[in-house]
């Protein structure tokens, strides 16, 4: 079963995507619901995110070779980070290059649902009852200031740097699942999920108990190596076995001065 964000016309609905076509999801995916009516062919339909969560909590440095690249030790416990809500979008919605980073870079990535509230989970308790199912993300992220800053928010929660979907699947095999990044139809990223070194179960564990899970919390378990740079004029796309693809174009920035954003790349690699 699959759950997607269904038309934008008259209002946003969850649906039910059934093969070829999407079936309205009438109730709330994340509490009670049932098989509505109404049903629409895919193409005639836009997708949305498929979940709006009350956070992101993204895992960095979680693929060996990909803190090799980024020239960092392996973590003896999971880096978490959060990105905001207001950085998602969906399919096909562009991805809005900032003004104050010259290097912006794509990361492919498995994102977990979360289905039901969950805090403090013991060891020993599966974590499986607490996810409703498995996206893609592209944790977008600005290079250079996350070097500069030190921490990681601004540069991972611009507007549009956490494209999200396409659908929310509910039967994943993750010990055959692979996570794949493209730019422009050519793979930059891949890697199996049982690469990473702190799994899922682990992860649901490790966070919940330093913050409480809410049904419709995300997830993005981290990225293979690969990560490059994205230009105005890209296609970037997550592809994600077992889920689906994620493709978002990349687009330039508007309503900021070309003065404003020299000057304030000037500032930060000064180091300011």
């Amino acid at each position: 079963m699959d759950a997607v964000g269904a038309p934008a016309h008259p209002e946003p609905l969850f649906g039910l995507l059934e093969g070829n076509s999407v079936r309205e999801l009438l109730g709330d995916p994340l509490t009670e619901w049932r098989r509505g009516e109404r049903a629409w062919p895919l193409d005639r339909v836009s997708l949305l995110a498929p979940i709006m969560p009350s956070k992101i909590v993204g895992v960095g440095r979680n693929y060996a070779e990909h803190a090799a690249e980024m020239s960092n030790p392996l973590p003896k416990e999971p880096i978490i980070f959060l990105k905001p809500p207001s950085s998602i979008i969906g399919p096909e919605e562009p991805i809005v290059l900032t003004p104050f980073s010259q290097n912006v870079h794509h990361e492919a990535e498995i994102a977990v649902v979360i289905g039901k509230t969950c805090s403090q989970l013991p060891d020993g308790e599966s974590a499986l009852p607490y996810v409703l199912g498995f996206t893609c993300v592209n944790d977008v992220t600005a290079r250079d200031l996350q070097r500069s800053d030190g921490q990681w928010t601004r540069a991972k929660g611009f507007d549009t740097f956490c494209p999200m979907g396409p659908v929310i699947e509910t039967e994943v095999d993750l010990a055959k699942s692979t996570v794949a990044g493209f730019v422009n139809g050519e793979r930059r990223q891949f890697a199996p999920v049982t690469d990473l070194l702190f799994s899922v179960d682990f992860l649901i564990h490790w966070i919940s108990r330093m913050m409480t899970l809410l049904p419709g919390d995300v997830i993005s378990t981290g990225t293979p190596s690969g990560v490059g740079p994205l230009r105005a004029g890209d296609v970037v796309e997550v592809v994600v076995d077992g889920v689906g693809t994620l493709r978002n174009p990349v687009v330039a920035p508007a309503n900021v001065s070309p003065l404003e954003a020299s000057r304030h790349l000037s500032e930060t690699a000064k180091g300011h």
